[in-house]
């Protein structure tokens, strides 16, 4: 099981990962791309990622805008594992 990450951990992670910000027990980024065909890319490309990690992001799409939400519901919070897919999705964003 995942271990959840403490305050610190989680604000000193973050400082290293552009786009992103804590909301709670949460890390979230939107990011946006020139039109939908991008984003859905994007989404396609950061799903099999997820799949292979067996951690699923809660996301939305519109259009060309992809809002993601991440966190480790089985530790109650943050973990490794969040930052694992948040820095994959950055460079899958590239």
């Amino acid at each position: 099981m995942p271990v959840k990450l403490s305050e610190s951990e989680v604000d000193a992670r973050l400082s290293e990962l552009p786009g992103w910000r804590r909301e709670g027990d949460k890390i979230r980024r939107q990011f946006q791309f020139a039109d939908f065909v991008g984003a859905f890319s994007f989404m396609t490309r950061c799903a099999l990622v997820a799949e292979k990690m067996d951690h699923h992001p809660d996301w939305s799409n519109v259009w060309n805008k992809v809002d993601v939400t991440l966190w480790s519901h089985d530790a109650g919070g943050i973990t490794d594992r969040d930052f694992r897919l948040a820095q994959a999705m950055n460079a899958a964003a590239s």
